[in-house]
C-alpha cells in the first residue's frame, strides 16, 4: 500500500439507464436522448439517431476495467485487439452509487477522485444540428450528476457538470447553477462549439461572460476526451464508434483525441485567451501528452514571426495556467520535464477498459520522479486545483 495520499484526477461513472431522461421534459424525446429496442437490445437514440458509440449503453454487463491495459502497453502478445473485450462481468455497485464509490476509493487506497462522464462526453458531437436540444439534454444531465454523485460528496468524490458552449446565454446561466450548487470543476469536450449560426471558436467573443464568469470563480475547467468532431478529411470514416466495431484497421483516426486537444489549447494560446483571463486554471485530462512538444514550437514559431503578440514566452504563459494529465502509457519524466512537476496530475481512467486495472498501478510509472515530484502529480496538484484559487 502507497504511504501518501493519493488523489486520481480521472474517474468516471457509468451513466443510469435515466441519466439523461429523468429531469428532461418528455416532450423533448425525439430532440434528445431516449432508449429503443432492436433485436432485443437497448440502444440510445441521440438526436433522432440511433447511436453504437458503446458496445451495450445500459453497461450491463460491462467490461472489467482495464482489460486493453496490455494492449495499450504495446501488446506484447499481439493479441487480437478485440480479445481484450471479451472478459465481462455484470455491472458493478460503485460503477454508479456514490457510497458504494467511497469505499472502493478506501479499498483503492485513494484520498480522493475526480469524476467525469463516459457516454456525457460523446454525445454532444451528435446533437451539433440541434443546439437547443444539446443545452436541453445536459441541463437534465447537470441535475442527474447532482442527484447521484453530487459536486463534492463526503469530501472524497468531486463530480463535474458538463457545460457545452452551444448557446452563450445557456452556458453562463449553467455555470452559475453549478458554481451555487458547490461545483468544484467544470468538464467540458474540447472542441469548437456548433451553435446556431455554426460552427465558432470556443473563444469568440460571444462567449466572453462565460469565460469572464469562470475566470472570476477560479473553478478549474477540464477539458476531457471525448467526441471532438475531429475530421478525418477522408482518409477514414468519422464519426465516434468503438474504435474496434467491425474489426481494427490502424488509421489517423486514433489520433483525433490528441488532435482535438491541441487545437483547443494551441487556439487558445494563439488568441491570447490566458492573458484575458489570468485567473483561468484548465486541466487536459485523458488526452494524453505526446502533443506538447509540437505545440510548444508552433507557440514560439508564431511568437517569433508575429513580434509583440504575446507578452511573454507563450511557453511559459502556458505552464502558468495549464496543467497535463499524462496517458499512464506515456513517458511521464519527460512529461514533467515538459510542463513541470506542479503542472502534472494523475489519473487512471477507472474503470475504463483503456485505463488501469486498478488506480495505484500506476505507481510504477512515476518510480524515477523524487519523492517531491511524487507528491504533487499523485496529489498536491489536484488538491490545490480543487482549492479556491488565489488571485
Amino acid at each position: 500500500m502507497h504511504d501518501e495520499p493519493v488523489i486520481d484526477a480521472d474517474n468516471h461513472y457509468y451513466e443510469a439507464l435515466d441519466a439523461f431522461t429523468r429531469h428532461r421534459d418528455p416532450a423533448w424525446a425525439d430532440r434528445t436522448v431516449r432508449w429503443c429496442d432492436i433485436d432485443g437490445r437497448k440502444y440510445h437514440v441521440v438526436g433522432g439517431r440511433v447511436s453504437r458509440a458503446v458496445t451495450n449503453a445500459t453497461f450491463d454487463p460491462v467490461v472489467r476495467a482495464g482489460a486493453m491495459h496490455d494492449y495499450f502497453r504495446g501488446n506484447p502478445d499481439g493479441r487480437d485487439p478485440l480479445s481484450f473485450l471479451t472478459d465481462r462481468e455484470p455491472i458493478r455497485p460503485e460503477y454508479r452509487d456514490r457510497d458504494a464509490r467511497v469505499a472502493t476509493l478506501d479499498e483503492q487506497g485513494l484520498a480522493a477522485c475526480w469524476m467525469f462522464p463516459t457516454l456525457g462526453m460523446i454525445y454532444e458531437e451528435l446533437l451539433t444540428a440541434d443546439p437547443e436540444a444539446c443545452c436541453v439534454t445536459f441541463r437534465a444531465f447537470n441535475r442527474w450528476v447532482q442527484d447521484d454523485w453530487g459536486f463534492a460528496h463526503r469530501g472524497r468524490i468531486f463530480a463535474a457538470p458538463y457545460i457545452t458552449l452551444a448557446d452563450p446565454d445557456w452556458a453562463v446561466d449553467e455555470l452559475q447553477w453549478a458554481l451555487d450548487a458547490g461545483a468544484r470543476l467544470i468538464v467540458m469536450r474540447p472542441a469548437a462549439p456548433t451553435t446556431v449560426l455554426g460552427r465558432v471558436s470556443p473563444f469568440d467573443p460571444r462567449f466572453a461572460r462565460f469565460w469572464g464568469l469562470l475566470d472570476e470563480s477560479g473553478v478549474p475547467l477540464v477539458l476531457h476526451a471525448g467526441d471532438g468532431g475531429v475530421s478525418s478529411n477522408g482518409y477514414a470514416p468519422d464519426g465516434f464508434s468503438a474504435s474496434f466495431s467491425g474489426g481494427f484497421t490502424p488509421s489517423i483516426k486514433f489520433f483525433a483525441i490528441e488532435q482535438a486537444i491541441k487545437d483547443f489549447l494551441l487556439s487558445m494560446l494563439l488568441e491570447n485567451h490566458l492573458v484575458r483571463y489570468p485567473n483561468l486554471r484548465i486541466v487536459s485530462v485523458e488526452n494524453g501528452a505526446e502533443f506538447l512538444p509540437d505545440l510548444f514550437r508552433k507557440a514560439r514559431s508564431m511568437a517569433h514571426k508575429v513580434a509583440g503578440w504575446f507578452p511573454d514566452d507563450p511557453v511559459d504563459m502556458f505552464r502558468a495556467q495549464v496543467w497535463i494529465n499524462p496517458f499512464w502509457e506515456d513517458d511521464v519524466v519527460s512529461v514533467v520535464e515538459q510542463m513541470g512537476a506542479d503542472r502534472v496530475v494523475f489519473g487512471s481512467d477507472w474503470p475504463h477498459i483503456e485505463g488501469m486495472p486498478r488506480p495505484l498501478d500506476y505507481l510504477p510509472e512515476v518510480k524515477e520522479l523524487s519523492a517531491a515530484d511524487q507528491r504533487l502529480v499523485l496529489h498536491d496538484n489536484a488538491a490545490g486545483l480543487l482549492a479556491p484559487a488565489t488571485p
